[in-house]
């Protein structure tokens, strides 16, 4: 089982290491590519299309700005979709964010908070871990050691 993650540009890099990280701790494969919702939606469709075959059960597109890049997926696709909207200069994200949670019935795409790369994959292992088990307890060992953390704070 793999993700796909695609952004929209290399300036998107830098959030979306998040994600990578987080994948790579728990050992997802994945692929990652960078694709234009506006300037290379031929490629990004090419791409797409092949994903089931390749083994990518879930995507996480991130995009700032005129956030198309999640919706676009989502139409060529009936596996989930994780939008990522990305922080921009003019608007802080809000046109990122309203850009890719504002999907016509029918094509939805799950969105995280503004440059929330981490927590998009671990919604791609969340949906992983509905049918595999090593995931599911992965990512329960993951929230444990979280808390753990937690209540080992001292102030």
């Amino acid at each position: 089982m793999k993700v796909g993650v695609v952004m929209g540009s290399t300036s998107d890099l830098g959030v979306m290491q998040g994600a990578f990280e987080i994948l790579d701790s728990f050992g997802v494969e994945y692929e990652k590519k960078v694709f234009s919702a506006h300037r290379t939606p031929v490629a990004l469709e090419e791409w797409i299309k092949g994903a089931r075959s390749r083994g990518i059960m879930a995507f996480i597109a991130g995009a700032g700005g005129a956030a198309h890049l999640a919706g676009v997926v989502a139409a060529h696709t009936t596996l989930p979709v994780i939008g990522v909207p990305i922080m921009s200069k003019a608007l802080r994200g809000l046109d990122s964010i309203l850009s890719t949670v504002q999907m016509p019935s029918g094509i939805p795409v799950a969105t995280v908070a503004i440059d929330g790369a981490k927590n998009a994959a671990l919604l791609a292992i969340e949906i992983m871990g509905v049918t595999d088990e090593n995931m599911h307890r992965k990512l329960r060992e993951f929230r444990e050691e979280q808390a753990r953390k937690i209540l080992e704070t001292e102030i």
